[in-house]
């Protein structure tokens, strides 16, 4: 009984699928996330919200901001500058 069990072990182990690594392509500022039952994805290679929402449009997915996106420069000082009053 051991050995047909290994067997069947075996080659569940051997049938399972890849998982698919998320793609965060920092030369593009918007990436679409796909859900599905054997597990999502991110993509990035998209120009523009308006092209991602159309490949995502009809599917089990969502367009969202790349975290990554090289383009994207924050100007942190500007915006968190402490301003004096005068009392």
């Amino acid at each position: 009984m051991r050995i047909p069990l290994a067997v069947l072990t075996i080659a569940a182990v051997m049938t399972a699928a890849p998982a698919q690594g998320q793609v965060y392509e920092p030369a593009f500022p918007v990436c679409l996330q796909t859900y599905g039952i054997g597990g999502g994805y991110i993509g990035c290679g998209y120009s523009s919200l308006a092209q991602c929402n159309a490949t995502a449009s009809g599917r089990a997915a969502q367009c969202i901001a790349n975290p990554y996106f090289a383009g994207a420069q924050a100007q942190a000082g500007a915006r968190y500058q402490r301003q004096r009053r005068g009392y």
